[in-house]
């Protein structure tokens, strides 16, 4: 389906939506969301972006950057999961906390209907946010509009969007720790400071988490990376370890969701269970 097609779709839907306010994390699905809303849609849209140690610095400026550019109503809030003992508890649906905190803020601050940038690959992949999100009425206008993340690329690239449309995938800093270790501030700020700094020497095109587990800080990064830049990686990652004093666990092949340990918890889906 071509961009144009895609386009279509996604205007509809946004279209049965008197009001909407978009929760805008920096990554490319919330913020090609925004932009096609703000420029295309006949209603207005509010964009929500969260601030907290979990966010990167970089995430948040490009946010504001668009921001200024395209003339977008922003509000920038505090969601408040850093004050709840389950969120910092890191279960293995943490995200389940966070993002009730995200979009209950939202719906405090903004009129009309709240909407993520969900796109339809992520209904394949184990999101406990998801189960928030449909408890509070969010839309998914991806989703529901049958665009999946190559659809998104597309579209940012033919809006020409080029700073955006080749990102890898950015979840929050906190998917970062492995379940059962407790999300603390600092872990947040080494995590940016480690992945920040290991970009400076690949591109914002790579896929890099630094990996914080029971055996040390474990550095992922995709097949190339992992082939033509190893030794480089090993020594930033290195020293930077030693200077905290935490040990280093080396690199490895970035693999989705190894942080989260889902046998330490009941099935996906069951909030009683240690995302």
């Amino acid at each position: 389906m071509s961009a144009i097609e895609l386009q279509a779709r996604l205007l509809e839907e946004l279209g049965r939506h008197a009001r909407l306010s978009i929760a805008v994390s920096g990554g490319i699905d919330s913020m090609t969301l925004a932009y096609v809303a703000h420029r295309l849609s006949p209603h207005p849209a509010t964009m929500v972006h969260a601030v907290s140690p979990a966010v990167p610095l970089k995430a948040t400026e490009r946010v504001q950057a668009y921001a200024a550019r395209e003339g977008w109503n922003l509000a920038i809030v505090d969601a408040g999961e850093f004050s709840d003992p389950a969120y910092r508890a890191n279960p293995v649906d943490r995200c389940y906390y966070c993002k009730s905190h995200l979009y209950d803020r939202i719906h405090t601050l903004a009129q009309g209907t709240v909407a993520s940038g969900a796109n339809l690959d992520d209904l394949n992949d184990f999101r406990p946010g998801l189960m928030a999100a449909a408890e509070r009425g969010v839309v998914h206008p991806f989703v529901v509009s049958g665009i999946s993340k190559d659809g998104i690329r597309a579209l940012a690239r033919w809006h020409g969007l080029e700073d955006i449309s080749d990102l890898p995938a950015q979840p929050c800093l906190a998917s970062r720790v492995e379940t059962g270790i407790r999300i603390e501030p600092a872990e947040m700020a080494f995590i940016d400071q480690v992945e920040c700094r290991l970009r400076d020497l690949l591109d914002d095109s790579a896929t890099i988490r630094c990996r914080i587990t029971v055996d040390g800080v474990a550095i992922e990064v995709g097949a190339t990376e992992l082939v033509t830049a190893k030794v480089q990686i090993e020594a930033i990652a290195r020293p930077l370890c030693a200077s905290q004093g935490r040990p280093f666990a080396g690199v490895r092949p970035y693999r989705q969701g190894s942080a989260f340990l889902k046998t330490k918890a009941a099935a996906p889906g069951d909030r009683s269970g240690e995302r």
